[in-house]
């Protein structure tokens, strides 16, 4: 069989980790002998053992005298160094393990080759860059963030077939069932959603994966002047807020769930606020604001991808939806809406 399916069970295993490693990535294992997967595995929680301990560990005493001549198929390339848990290019050595393969290499600057370089000098055979071109791969978020020093960004909106997001100051909604909680699911993958002040006012939303059974993000809401209030549903709940303003906050505001933090509303915001979530190990930030927000995103170039759900109503005026220019990854039917997704191929910093 090919290297390819056994990699794409690498990447179905490696999203069973999802909203449960960050900032570690999504990882997948398989390990491989005579075309039978002996041993598989995946990277389960942060702080905890990652994708190829468990795979190995998961081996059949019956099947162990087959390590040696076998395969282990990674999503991404085993660690070399020990951080909150041993070196995984120690523990291939030590298993004898004779090839590996890898999607890609992981970018974290202590890596970054060196478990492959690694691997090599020990006499195993390394094969690298199987599914390497997948538009989707489980390491995309963790790779973004240690190359970039900024989380993956995501913009998401709705919008009508001719291309309007709504009506100034007026809650319109356009997506049908099928795209919240396709919405809702992708939110539990993310660590954070972000949404201004005039969406938080005209909407009210509570930013959570009520329709899907995940864990829901970081809520982030940029409100320069301190509008939204208290009693609205983004500051309530025991979901983890951040509120990012200009005006100074009474510290009796604050909680273990609701923080706030002052910025400059300044060219230099955005930026300002990516290496803040950076510093807090923020991986993967999902905009979910109104055309003013997105705009400003697109305007400096700092999206990943956009998710798109397009509506078959027609408002005839209101707010435009922005139009980012990317390729296009997939396209879905969601029941009357169609979800299009799109990748920057000219990522910002």
């Amino acid at each position: 069989m090919s290297h390819e399916i056994y990699m794409h069970r690498c990447f179905d295993l490696a999203r069973l980790g999802t909203g449960h490693v960050s900032p570690n990535p999504m990882v997948g294992a398989v390990l491989v002998h005579d075309d039978r997967i002996i041993g598989e595995g995946w990277h389960r929680a942060y702080g905890q053992a990652h994708a190829e301990v468990n795979c190995l560990a998961s081996v059949k005493d019956a099947d162990r005298h087959l390590m040696e001549e076998a395969t282990l198929y990674v999503s991404l390339e085993p660690c070399c160094f020990h951080g909150k848990t041993p070196a995984c290019t120690d523990l291939i050595l030590r298993s004898k393990i004779p090839k590996v393969v890898i999607a890609c290499l992981d970018e974290t600057p202590e890596v970054q080759g060196k478990g492959v370089e690694i691997l090599k000098k020990a006499g195993v055979e390394v094969v690298e860059g199987i599914l390497a071109d997948q538009p989707f791969k489980p390491s995309d978020f963790r790779n973004c963030f240690v190359s970039k020093k900024r989380p993956f960004i995501q913009l998401k909106f709705a919008q009508s077939v001719d291309g309007f997001m709504g009506k100034p100051g007026e809650q319109v909604w356009l997506s049908n069932h099928f795209s919240q909680v396709l919405a809702h699911k992708g939110r539990a993958a993310f660590d954070a959603i972000l949404v201004g002040t005039q969406t938080a006012l005209t909407d009210n939303p509570r930013l959570d994966t009520r329709h899907w059974p995940g864990k829901s993000p970081l809520r982030i809401v940029l409100d320069s002047q301190r509008k939204i209030p208290f009693d609205f549903h983004l500051l309530q709940g025991g979901q983890r807020t951040w509120v990012i303003c200009e005006k100074l906050i009474a510290v009796d505001n604050q909680s273990d769930t609701l923080q706030f933090w002052q910025f400059a509303f300044d060219e230099n915001m955005l930026k300002n606020m990516l290496n803040l979530l950076f510093e807090h190990k923020i991986t993967s930030l999902i905009v979910e604001g109104g055309s003013r927000l997105l705009h400003s995103f697109l305007a400096e170039n700092l999206w990943d991808e956009a998710a798109i759900f397009t509506a078959p109503k027609r408002l005839g005026e209101g707010v435009l939806a922005p139009k980012p220019m990317g390729k296009e990854l997939a396209r879905h039917e969601l029941g009357g809406d169609s979800l299009t997704i799109l990748r920057n191929e000219h990522v910002g910093r």
